[in-house]
């Protein structure tokens, strides 16, 4: 049976990269451990290792992107939890099975190979939540 292994990494949404780093990392003295491109999701993620996990500052890239509109609706602030899973399409068939309301019904592969998909909030009490394998 599928299982979570660990929590991954906590996305913060921002309209301003600089911005959000200057309190993460000038203000809690975290290590940037490097910014990316994600043209599969249109945004820009600074990583900020905080232990067996890290943070995500996530910024859309394009202004039609489901980020974007995420922004504009609800503005900066956290988006989403992210959970290590070690059988991604396990754990997506036995959600599938409970009818848990999935945003990604089979995985979407991203940044260097990374296989993830998104449970939709209205099945998590409000979170949205993002399993990766």
């Amino acid at each position: 049976m599928a299982k979570v292994k660990k929590i991954d990494h906590i996305a913060i949404l921002t309209d301003n990269l600089e911005s959000a780093l200057s309190f993460w990392r000038d203000g809690l003295g975290m290590q940037l451990g490097g910014i990316s491109d994600v043209p599969v999701e249109k945004s820009m993620v600074a990583f900020l290792p905080a232990g067996d996990s890290e943070i995500e500052l996530v910024k859309p890239t394009t202004d039609d992107s489901g980020l974007a509109r995420y922004l504009e609706k609800r503005g900066p602030g956290m988006h989403h939890v992210c959970l290590e899973v070690d059988d991604l399409e396990g754990m997506l068939a036995r959600l599938k099975d409970q009818g848990v309301q999935l945003i990604n019904e089979s995985p979407v592969e991203g940044l260097h190979g990374r296989r993830y998909a998104f449970i939709h909030p209205k099945a998590t009490g409000g979170v949205l939540v993002e399993l990766y394998q």
